[in-house]
This record gives C-alpha cells, structure tokens and sequence, in this order.
C-alpha cells in the first residue's frame, strides 16, 4: 500500500463505468457497469476504421483488376484451346472462370468477416488465412500463424514466378519484331530478356498503387489496340472449325487447367486493391468490382481462345501474336504494343511479392535506409527474374508449370480450405453443402497441380533431349 492510504480505505483511482476487466487477457468480458450500452453498442466496421492514405477509386480498382488478370495469359488462350479442343475449351473456359471468380469472392468475403472479430480495418491474403484458423475451430488455432506464413513465402514465389513469364512475353515479342527489320543484328531471346533490366528496374521503384493507375490504363489501352489487331488477323480468312479437333486427348487437359488458371488468376492483387478502395463495400455484390471485371476477363478469355485456335489450329505458339505474319507493320505493331503492355504490367504484379517481403524486413532496418534498401531489394528482384527468365525461355512450358505449381494451390486449393474453415462453426449450408463445394474445387486444384506439373516436366524434359542431338551435331560440324 501506499503511505497515503489509510488502513480500511479502497483508493478507486481512474475509475469509469465500463470497468477494466476486459482490458486484461485472462479475463475477457463484455459486462460492464453499465451493460446496456455495452449490449446496444455497435458492431465492429473495419471499413470505417480504414485509412488509406491515397484510396483508389471503384474505377481505378476496376482497372487494377482487369489489368492483374489481362495480362500475358490472354494471348496464351489459343495454345490452351489446342490442349482441350473447342468444344471442351469453350465450357472449360466458362466453368474455370467461375471457379475462380467464386474463390476470390469466398476469399475476400472471409477476410471482411474476420475483419470484424479480430477489429482489424483490413488484412491481407495471408493475414486473412491466417485469422480464418485463429478464430476457427479450436483444434486449427495452433495452425493459424503457419497458414499465415505458407501463404506469404507461396504467394511471393507464385508471382515471382510469373513475372519471369512476363519477362519472356516482353523479349520473345521485340525479338519477332527487331529480327524482321534488323536481320543482320538477329539477338538471342536470353539477350532480349536481359535488355528489359533497365526499363523494368526503373519501373518497379514506384512503391504505391495510386501511382501505378497511369501505367495500368496505359497498359489496358495498349492491350486492347493489341487485341484489336489480333482478332483481325484471326478472323480474316478464318478457316471452317470442323478442321480443328473438338476434343483433345485426356492426358492434355491438366495443361489446359493449368495455363487458363495462370492466365486468370490475379488473386494476390485482390486484396491489396479490395483494402486500398476508397469504398470497399462495392467491391463484392451484384454487380460489384469483381463480377464486371470476371465477366470482362471469362469472355475476352473465350473468344481469343476459341476463335484463335480455330484460325492457326496446333501451329499456335505460346502468345498468339506471336503467329502473327512477319512482313506487315500492322501484326508487328501489335506484338510492340503487346510487349510494352506487359511492361506496364510487371510493376503492378511486383507490387504483391515486394509487399510481403518488405512487412517481414521493414521493423529490421533503420528508417534512415529505408529507402536505399528498398531501392536495393527492388532492383535485386527484377535482376533474378530476368536472370531465371533468361535461363528458361520456353514461354508455353513456363507457363503451364507456374499455373500447374502455383495458382493453382493458391487461387483454388488455398480459398477453399479457408472457406472450410471459417465456416466450420458458423454457417456451413444446408445439408453442409459449402463443404462439398469446396471438396470440389480442391480435387480440381489438386489434378491441376500434379497432373499439371507432370505433363509440364514432362514436356520440358521431351524438349531438352531433342535439343541435346542438335546441340552435339553442331558442335561436331564445327570442330570438322
């Protein structure tokens, strides 16, 4: 006690209504002194307590969107119809793209919710999977910093990843077109890739997504003057469709999974855009930021795959403007503004791995060198994808294998166990029917990641021995 405290005297200091046993961790209650206007309190919003300091708007948030899952994927689509055949392609299409859309909607629907019981104004992917098992059932809490943690190393290797792909987009595009009206100074695509560093270094130094909105409409215009320009070839002398097959072979769909999941999965830049909108709650809903920019994506997807693979049939290389002709201006504007497209991109999908890595570095570093180390850990990333890139330049393989490995696990298998789990104790459906739902989608993740990634290691391996022949034949020719 203290000397001021007479025997028998209960000193109440800093007494208030609501008392503080809630305050301490062992002990928490929502009872207070005056319980009625605990009980008509109200409930948590997180969208009220959010502070951004530059919101985007609905439409920005749109185009961020279009631009995250209209990208290099697009042009891929024709390649991904010769793995399916057109019939099974066009229903394909629709139901991946359901698939997917509905996972991202799940996702960003349980991270709203758990918003509210961890009173948080946002969260991330990870943070969302993470608080799923947090306040799920008892016997996953244990789980929930390792899903946390799972999903953040994944979903940075997932786009790094794919930014790799870009950068083979980018240097197989300009090499079309420089070795056409520069055939004398014909450059290897490995040099090409290694000729994007500066650009895209220079690029990925902008570190907020309000700032990247110029560069994603840009990109958006040139993507549709591209596309543009791709469908009139396409369906200038298109040939009957009775010529191509309608359905492929079995042992090829895990390609075609894999590669429309990579081309349409933009999940890890949902939530970075979902909690930087100025008004988040049009995110989700009828129509909402999500269904017009599905519904744009699952039918720009379906007509350049479907009407691509009719016109150029199993000849379709990895990106379709690629099969454009050599020798007129037009098909080669159309892979310049294609590649320059996917420049634009690049920043907006470096935004997701660049995120993750600086929350786990940031409290490490002083805040004077917080901004040569991020300088320094930018221009370290973009040098190693381009690295890999150079290292791996088969566009179509690289592909199907990034979508089989990563999205797959992360845009389907990933949402629907979260799904799982945090409504395990709440609100399952009648007859459980959301567990059967997401058991669904987890097998079709599942065949798509290891019948994917077989069929893709396969090809890779298929592709490296018959090169191996050439290669020694070559050498023999001139030590001869």
């Amino acid at each position: 006690m203290g000397q001021d405290e007479k025997k028998g005297t209960i000193v109440l200091d800093n007494f208030n209504s609501t008392a503080n046993l809630a305050t301490n961790p062992g002990f928490q209650s929502t009872l207070s002194l005056d319980s009625k206007e605990v009980i008509n309190e109200k409930a948590y919003d997180p969208f009220e307590h959010r502070k951004v300091e530059h919101p985007n708007s609905s439409l920005g948030s749109l185009v961020h969107l279009l631009k995250s899952s209209l990208g290099s994927g697009i042009l891929a689509m024709p390649a991904a119809f010769k793995n399916a055949g057109l019939a099974v392609g066009a229903f394909g299409t629709i139901f991946v793209g359901l698939i997917c859309t509905h996972c991202v909607y799940v996702l960003v629907k349980t991270s709203q919710e758990v918003c509210v019981e961890a009173k948080k104004p946002s969260m991330g992917f990870a943070e969302t999977c993470g608080a799923a098992f947090e306040f799920g059932p008892k016997r996953l809490r244990p789980w929930a910093n390792f899903a946390r943690t799972f999903i953040d190393y994944t979903l940075t290797a997932t786009y790094l990843a794919a930014l790799c792909v870009y950068v083979v987009f980018i240097a197989e595009n300009f090499k079309e077109v420089l070795d056409e009206y520069i055939p004398d100074y014909k450059l290897s695509v490995e040099t090409y890739c290694a000729l994007t560093l500066v650009p895209l270094v220079l690029i990925c130094q902008i570190r907020n997504l309000k700032w990247l909105v110029p560069f994603s409409a840009l990109a958006n215009v040139f993507l549709i003057i591209c596309f543009g320009i791709t469908m009139y070839y396409i369906f200038n002398d298109l040939p009957n469709p009775a010529e191509r097959e309608m359905v492929a072979s079995v042992k090829h769909w895990p390609l075609f999974i894999s590669t429309v999941i990579f081309a349409m999965e933009g999940i890890g830049v949902v939530m970075p855009v979902e909690n930087e909108m100025a008004k988040p709650q049009q995110f989700l809903g009828c129509p909402g930021v999500l269904n017009i920019a599905m519904a744009i994506v699952v039918s720009l997807y379906g007509i350049v795959g479907f009407f691509g693979f009719i016109k150029f049939g199993d000849s379709v290389r990895g990106s379709v403007t690629l099969n454009l002709p050599q020798d007129e201006i037009l098909a080669q504007s159309a892979k310049i503004l294609m590649a320059l497209s996917i420049l634009f991109t690049y920043s907006l999908q470096f935004y997701v791995p660049m995120e993750m890595i600086w929350r786990q570095m940031h409290h490490k570093i002083a805040v004077k060198y917080h901004t040569i180390t991020q300088i320094s850990i930018r221009t370290t990333a973009v040098v190693g994808s381009v690295a890999i890139a150079a290292a791996f330049p088969d566009l179509e393989l690289f592909i199907n294998l990034s979508g089989a490995i990563f999205l797959s696990s992360l845009g389907l298998l990933t949402p629907a166990i979260v799904d799982t789990v945090h409504n395990w104790e709440r609100d399952l459906g009648r007859f459980n029917w959301k567990v059967y739902k997401n058991i669904i989608i987890s097998i079709i993740s599942l065949v798509a990641l290891f019948a994917g990634s077989y069929v893709s290691v396969l090809g890779i391996v298929n592709k490296f021995n018959s090169v191996q022949p050439e290669t020694i034949a070559n050498v023999t020719s001139l030590n001869t």
